[in-house]
């Protein structure tokens, strides 16, 4: 059985763990502090903790202001409302001034689920990675995010994590360390490069193990880290392997696979397939709006095999 847990979750209790070594840390939330979990630091530092309801270019302004005074801000809410409607005091406020705020947003991607297309973040690794000085992170799994967190809290400069709403498989494995903006090598293969980030990372893994029985050997890469993305492991697995996948639970635009696409069309230009979301999706079960939209290992298989083709053609 794999086990699920909740990035989160585990999020929310790192704050609350964090708010004890770290006496600058300030957490801002926005209505959701349950679902974000962000509740457990405001029980433990009532005077550190402040709820803004749905305002989010309050918060995000406010969280703009501590930092020019020295605090730690961690903005937390939902990635829809983290990302879009306080698009211009992010840009303005945080990223023009390169000041240190965190966004810790939960609920991104089509996981959200049962909560429907408004809620569902698909553009947000888009719109971050176009904002400079912003790092952006998102965990593979629980035990990432949790090192991606106290790395994002210890740097200087914006950042944003990217975290999910549901449990998801655990996949790193003890002595796992996370490096910011460094990609990590899961496995070796000579025949095609999978590079996923978040949860289509556990879905890449499946997918090598399927087509390992066929003969076809894959390099696995975890990309957690997109911006500023490694370019280093993208040119070296273009040389090694001569053909990529991109897997990522974000519209096609502006995320993994455009990053990665950039890199090599500047560098080595080689043969890419991306597996995302070419639309909105709608509202229904995590598990089938995956196999409605193509976010499966099945359709990283089909992805491998034409990349391959076009790589011997």
């Amino acid at each position: 059985m794999v086990e699920k847990i909740s990035t989160r979750e585990s999020v929310g209790q790192l704050l609350a763990d964090l708010g004890e070594e770290f006496e600058d840390l300030v957490v801002l939330g926005g209505d959701l502090n349950k679902s974000t979990f962000s509740n457990i630091f405001g029980a433990k530092f009532p005077n550190r903790f402040f709820d803004f309801g749905p305002a989010e270019q309050n918060i995000v302004s406010v969280a703009a202001g501590m930092a020019s005074a020295g605090k730690i801000p961690i903005v937390s809410t939902f990635a829809v409302f983290a990302t879009s409607r306080p698009y211009d005091q992010l840009r303005v406020g945080v990223s023009q001034s390169n000041l240190n705020v965190k966004i810790i947003a939960t609920h991104a991607g089509i996981l959200t689920g049962e909560d429907g297309v408004s809620a569902q973040s698909i553009e947000d690794i888009s719109i971050m990675s176009a904002l400079h000085n912003f790092t952006v992170i998102v965990p593979s799994d629980s035990i990432e995010a949790l090192q991606a967190t106290r790395a994002a809290i210890e740097s200087y400069g914006p950042v944003y994590i990217r975290l999910s709403r549901p449990a998801t498989p655990v996949i790193n494995k003890e002595g796992f360390k996370f490096i910011l903006g460094k990609g990590n090598k899961l496995l070796e293969g000579n025949d095609v490069t999978i590079m996923a980030c978040g949860v289509m990372v556990d879905l890449s893994l499946k997918a090598a193990e399927s087509l390992k029985g066929m003969g076809i050997s894959c390099r696995v890469v975890n990309m957690s880290t997109l911006s500023p993305i490694d370019e280093d492991i993208i040119i070296e697995s273009a040389k090694l392997t001569g053909a990529i996948v991109t897997a990522e639970e974000h519209y096609i635009l502006g995320g993994l696979s455009s990053l990665v696409s950039q890199v090599l069309s500047t560098n080595i230009p080689t043969p890419l397939e991306s597996v995302a979301l070419t639309s909105y999706a709608e509202s229904g079960k995590p598990e089938h709006l995956f196999e409605k939209y193509g976010l499966t290992s099945e359709k990283i298989c089909e992805s491998v095999k034409r990349v391959i083709d076009r790589k011997k053609s």
